[in-house]
């Protein structure tokens, strides 16, 4: 009895060796160009939500969760004339569209419903809740909700978020999670943000796993200027993107995967093109 389970021990590891050895497959030109269009649509999602959460933080920390929502509502009403706001205590209603006016914030033109509510706005902890009906910034078109936690010592922007979007131009969709934690550039947020942290997402082609490493988003841009994501594609491969600005409406894209690397230019309008 004791000799048998010896030997089945023995034999699990050389099982899980042979696994391990096993050689990725190589990606294809095609399938690269794939990763590059599911990690922009996704981006250009996440950058849609990340536009409208900026709407939202202009109030004075530590006040009432009610007295912050209404800075919220006098903000939204003076940047986007084009909203209709209810506010109701600590929630506001936002309709992008429904007046006239501008509905362009940071770039981006944006239209659709947000539901915005202060949950707790201490000095040391302030939680805003956001969902989202049909949210577009004329790319993509994005429902869903996040949680938005600050920490002002930090000057950090802590979300969580639960997304399903739309590509307008051909109808690809996508449903994800993301954890991610928000700063400043250096130019300030006028500018744009720096990302860290993680995305997970299921579009047509399968299941993608996506780990932020220090990018830089523009607001007005699908995919990140700087910074670099490590993605696993729905084949379990390891990709690798890097990010260059090559003028104000591109940027390179280089994925590379094993021994192979590709370049790509994505556009302002979400467009990629082989470089």
């Amino acid at each position: 009895m004791h000799t048998r389970t010896f030997a089945i021990a023995l034999l699990i590891p050389a099982a899980l060796a042979t696994t391990s050895c096993r050689k990725q497959e190589e990606m294809t030109t095609a399938e690269a160009l794939q990763a590059v269009q599911e990690a922009s649509i996704s981006g250009d999602a996440e950058n849609v939500i990340s536009g409208s959460i900026e709407i939202s933080t202009d109030f004075t920390i530590g006040q009432a969760a009610e007295a912050a929502a209404q800075e919220i509502r006098d903000f939204v009403t003076s940047e986007l004339p084009c909203a209709a706001v209810t506010l109701t205590g600590a929630t506001l209603e936002v309709e992008y569209g429904k007046n006239p006016g501008s509905c362009t914030y940071k770039g981006n033109t944006y239209s659709g419903t947000h539901a915005i509510t202060v949950t707790k706005n201490d000095m040391s902890d302030v939680v805003v809740n956001h969902t989202w009906t049909k949210l577009s910034n004329g790319r993509v078109e994005v429902s869903g909700t996040a949680e938005v936690t600050w920490s002002a010592a930090d000057e950090t922007r802590h979300v969580v978020h639960e997304l399903e979007w739309t590509r307008i131009e051909d109808g690809k969709t996508g449903k994800g999670t993301g954890d991610r934690t928000m700063r400043a550039l250096e130019g300030g947020l006028v500018e744009g943000f720096r990302v860290d942290g993680s995305r997970a997402w299921t579009g047509q082609g399968g299941t993608w796993d996506l780990s932020i490493e220090g990018v830089e988003f523009r607001w007005v841009d699908p995919v990140p200027q700087a910074g670099t994501y490590r993605l696993a594609d729905p084949k379990e491969r390891s990709i690798a993107m890097s990010f260059e600005r090559v003028d104000e409406d591109t940027i390179k894209v280089t994925v590379t995967s094993g021994a192979k690397s590709f370049s790509f230019d994505v556009s302002k309008a979400g467009a990629v093109s082989e470089s």
